[in-house]
């Protein structure tokens, strides 16, 4: 799979890069500890959501709707799954790392998605970038096995555990509905749909 660079012009497809003033929250990231091994998430993090890019993600990319800074961080080599939402995500990268991407429209209608469609971009230490609503993607790629860290910017409860009543079987998590390859087991005992067909990407 050819790794592209998130200045190239295929990821107006996806998504655009975007002009923020990232380096204070790329400090602030430095003080989270990594896992030994694996990734993890967490949905909001109130020292990024104090400081003062909190209120130009807020006001520029989500129009002035309650909205949660979070971080995903750790190892992760493989595709696994693919998420979407119904708004746009923020990423900003605090260590390099890579995304797979794909457009939902791709998904067919018994839920099936073929990982063939998948582009990787690569995001450099200290960018930002939108990720459309309408953008298939999931946990990060880290580069050249080194961990990877990304500042995560979304609607307030987005990716938090479901507390209603819903017959949505691949809703996964608030505002998170999400597909995954059969070799995710993991992801399997924990509820998820096997809708991903072909290769599980490994970079």
């Amino acid at each position: 799979m050819k790794i592209k660079r998130v200045t190239d012009k295929e990821i107006n497809k996806y998504g655009r890069i975007i002009s923020l003033d990232t380096a204070e929250i790329v400090k602030a990231a430095e003080h989270i500890s990594f896992p030994e091994k694996g990734a993890n998430y967490i949905a909001s993090v109130k020292e990024f959501e104090k400081l003062e890019i909190m209120n130009d993600i807020q006001n520029r990319y989500f129009g002035g709707m309650e909205t949660q800074l979070g971080y995903c961080y750790g190892y992760n080599n493989e595709l696994a799954a693919l998420e979407w939402h119904k708004c746009s995500e923020i990423n900003i990268a605090t260590k390099d790392l890579i995304l797979l991407l794909g457009d939902m429209r791709d998904i067919s209608g018994d839920m099936k998605y073929d990982s063939s469609k998948v582009e990787a971009f690569r995001l450099n230490k200290g960018e930002a970038i939108e990720v459309y609503a309408t953008t298939l993607h999931y946990c990060p790629i880290s580069v050249s096995g080194k961990g990877f860290g990304a500042v995560v910017g979304l609607i307030k409860h987005t990716n938090t555990p479901i507390d209603f009543e819903c017959n949505d079987k691949i809703l996964f998590q608030k505002n998170k509905w999400l597909l995954c390859h059969e070799e995710s087991k993991g992801l399997i005992k924990d509820g998820a749909v096997v809708g991903i067909t072909g290769e599980n990407f490994k970079l």
